[in-house]
């Protein structure tokens, strides 16, 4: 994989013309917070040398790094778009772009009042496990997890299975949409045990503005066909609004191995 990515053709000389795919990360490109399989690494990079190739997760890049490079290999010299936070933090050929910051956006205050509302509906919460980091807070968004992003895998599993039946997380983001329906934010489950709070407009969508200026460099490209892939593409998922955004082609897929079978089928 590294090597291939050293000899890649420049974007504007990718056999497959003005097209790029677009990847969600955990369900899609990974299992669940778990790395990407050598399998799906070597299909990305034969798959680089037809199209251009990005993901856009709602995790930061520290996470993204874990799970999709290595010790020895920046996950920025794998993908020719990382859009980290939905883009809000945005790589492209290994140069970072223009990010914004959801607390200058949101304010101290109101931030302090979300943030505590949160934290009391968790301690009143009566779950299984409980572990640590409730709130997370990132660059373009705050990430909430009832059981605490610090669970290990096993419990992760268990949260999971717990909360299709319970309905916590849904129940959680009712529970904010209607307290603070005054600051035009968006709540997005995503993933097995968290939800995204962010400003509307600031979910996947947020990075199409990054491939869009791209006709706009001197070495760019107008991307005229734009495929994505992810798994949470249901309405409240943290991929509906790419998926079903007028400027892409959706891919719903329920695992990494579906979305190696779909780009085979579309690619190879």
């Amino acid at each position: 994989m590294a090597q291939a990515a050293t000899i890649i053709p420049p974007l504007n000389q990718r056999p497959v013309k003005g097209t790029i795919c677009l990847f969600d990360v955990d369900g899609t490109l990974t299992p669940a917070r778990r790395d990407a399989s050598p399998e799906m690494l070597q299909l990305l990079s034969e798959l680089r040398h037809k199209v251009a190739i990005g993901f856009v997760g709602g995790s930061d890049l520290v996470k993204q790094q874990e799970q999709l490079g290595t010790t020895a290999i920046n996950v920025s010299t794998l993908f020719d778009f990382c859009f980290a936070e939905n883009g809000l933090t945005a790589i492209r050929m290994g140069v970072p772009l223009a990010s914004h910051s959801f607390i200058k956006w949101i304010g101290e205050d109101k931030y302090k009042e979300l943030a505590n509302f949160c934290l009391h509906y968790i301690a009143d919460l009566d779950l299984p496990v409980k572990r640590g980091t409730f709130i997370e807070f990132r660059n373009g968004m705050v990430n909430i997890s009832p059981i605490g992003r610090n669970a290990s895998v096993e419990e992760r599993n268990e949260f999971e299975r717990f909360d299709k039946v319970h309905k916590i997380r849904e129940t959680f983001v009712g529970k904010l949409r209607e307290r603070f329906s005054d600051l035009g934010l968006t709540f997005s489950i995503g993933g097995q045990i968290s939800f995204d709070v962010f400003p509307k407009g600031w979910d996947k969508t947020y990075c199409l503005q990054h491939i869009e200026n791209e006709k706009n460099l001197p070495d760019g490209v107008e991307y005229t066909t734009i495929h994505f892939f992810g798994d949470k593409t249901y309405q409240g998922g943290n991929d509906y609004e790419i998926y079903e955004d007028p400027r892409t082609i959706g891919h719903s897929v329920k695992n990494p191995e579906e979305t190696m079978v779909e780009l085979k089928k579309l690619f190879f």
